[in-house]
């Protein structure tokens, strides 16, 4: 158990966001009762890795708040669904029906999938299937319903009453031509259901209602009950004054976005919500990830070569950094993960805040031992040509012969994983070395020297003959070089295991056989 008084301490950043929060919005939470954090989704695609990364980093924040007050705390999951469909996602089917409702609401855009009553709804229940399966605790808002309900009239009027002195914010940061037709309110056209971008002739604001020029017709609307949304960045400060919502996370493209919601809210008379720019994830080449280009990877993707766990691991570590994500990386998280499982085991209470699996878990570090990493787990794969569970078990009892799958249910499921992330990952990049007569004379020196040893020697000792054997065909001052060697002729690859742990796991025998195989190919 952990004392307060280290959670008051430690420089772990969902403690020092939650700090700010209480310190920035006390009076306003001593107000309301209630600390109110909240994410956005634009239900115009399908949930994906950031929407997952952003609500479990405000979980992480939420976590430390309990620690720190005992008062309510709600994250509130908000959907502009009422936003118009600007264009058709690639990874729809019907996408005749989207084109043929472009600019609509999306809550008012049929569902190409057929099982709704619009896309937005879809993608609504998509959205929350998708943090129910990962037991995240939120309230769902709908923009369309927060409009329709009349829940936002209120907050509309005054953004009405304040219309002049917002449009001095907004203006400012438009070029010329967009600015003689900017309008914080969007009407929804009574005949064609559209969102409309149209220019502002008269406001009312005694009756609360607009009048928009329409292609030269006048357009009376009244701008309640979901007549009329507001644009992006009006809407945004809209939403934190009408919800009063004390803190939010954005991506590092937002913060503009967040600076002028900052200002208008500033405005209506309230202060703006804590905020956090986090960086935004890049692929292999450094490139932004986006949906539309199908960059990177996905959720389903992570979760089908590793954990959760493992995926709110790289999450929490470093949100301020961009950060590249892609096939590859899932791998080395993994062994990140089990690195802090087996570091926790040592820590104090000041150094388990700073484990990030101590956020990633809510204070309950998993204790299993870990028997081998991932990479290692990997390369057993490979050389034993596993095709199963079992027949990689049957590698790892040779190693340690007493333990039961049953008692390591988290190695058990890496098991699995490791076999689809090498069959799909790593199987389509191996590029095996073929020795030049030098090299092949080394490592056929190698396995002679291998098979003097026994199998009762330790992992330390089978690593100190692997030494002697690249010390005695020149590679005395570049070991390097000669475990490089090892490692692209037998696994393809630049980087590989410790081999004297290996050869322990997959055995004397196997090995030699492994080596002599890859030599005959030469």
């Amino acid at each position: 158990m952990i004392e307060k008084a280290y959670f008051e301490k430690t420089n772990a950043w969902p403690f020092v966001e939650a700090k700010k929060i209480l310190k920035d919005r006390k009076k306003y939470i001593e107000k309301k009762g209630k600390i109110i954090l909240q994410t956005g989704y634009g239900p115009s695609g399908l949930p994906h890795i950031g929407t997952f990364g952003e609500v479990a980093r405000t979980s992480m924040v939420v976590n430390a708040l309990n620690y720190l007050i005992d008062i309510p705390k709600e994250i509130i999951t908000f959907s502009d669904d009422m936003d118009g469909l600007r264009k058709v996602p690639d990874n729809v089917p019907n996408q005749e029906i989207l084109k043929n409702n472009l600019h609509k609401p999306l809550t008012q855009v049929p569902d190409p999938f057929g099982k709704y009553n619009s896309f937005g709804e879809h993608n609504n229940e998509m959205l929350k299937n998708f943090l129910d399966n990962f037991n995240f605790s939120y309230t769902f808002k709908s923009s369309t319903e927060l409009y329709k309900q009349g829940f936002f009239n209120e907050s509309l009027s005054i953004i009405l009453e304040n219309f002049d002195n917002i449009m001095n914010i907004i203006l400012p940061t438009l070029g010329k031509e967009r600015q003689k037709t900017y309008s914080p309110f969007l009407p929804i056209c009574p005949e064609t259901g559209k969102v409309l971008e149209i220019p502002v002739k008269q406001i009312n604001k005694k009756e609360n209602k607009i009048i928009f020029d329409n292609n030269n017709n006048d357009l009376e609307v009244s701008i309640l009950n979901g007549n009329c949304k507001l644009q992006w960045k009006v809407d945004w400060a809209m939403r934190w004054y009408a919800l009063d919502v004390d803190f939010e996370m954005y991506g590092k493209d937002l913060i503009e976005s967040a600076i002028l919601s900052n200002r208008i809210i500033k405005e209506l008379g309230k202060n703006n919500p804590c905020g956090f720019a986090y960086e935004l994830f890049l692929d292999d080449k450094g490139e932004k990830i986006s949906k539309s280009k199908g960059n990177g990877i996905t959720i389903d993707q992570w979760l089908k070569y590793a954990s959760p766990e493992s995926l709110s691991l790289f999450m929490y570590q470093n949100p301020k950094r961009a950060k590249k994500l892609y096939s590859e990386i899932v791998a080395k998280t993994v062994d990140e993960y089990f690195n802090f499982i087996e570091k926790s085991k040592q820590q104090d209470q000041s150094q388990l805040l700073l484990n990030p699996l101590w956020h990633v878990h809510n204070g309950d570090i998993p204790k299993e031992d870990i028997i081998m990493s991932f990479s290692m787990l990997l390369n057993l794969v490979e050389t034993s040509n596993a095709s199963s569970k079992d027949i990689l078990w049957k590698f790892v009892k040779k190693y340690k012969p007493n333990i039961e799958e049953k008692n390591y249910p988290f190695f058990d499921k890496l098991v699995g994983y490791a076999i689809k992330y090498f069959n799909d990952v790593i199987k389509q990049t191996k590029k095996y070395k073929m020795p030049n007569d030098t090299e092949k004379k080394a490592l056929i020196k190698l396995v002679s020297i291998l098979k003097e040893c026994n199998d009762d020697m330790t992992p330390e000792e089978i690593q100190t003959k692997i030494y002697t054997a690249g010390k005695e065909n020149g590679y005395q001052e570049k070991l390097r070089d000669w475990f490089k060697l090892i490692y692209e002729v037998v696994f393809g690859d630049e980087n590989g295991p410790r081999m004297g742990f290996f050869i322990s796991f997959f055995g004397l025998n196997e090995t030699i056989k492994l080596i002599e195989d890859k030599l005959e190919n030469v």
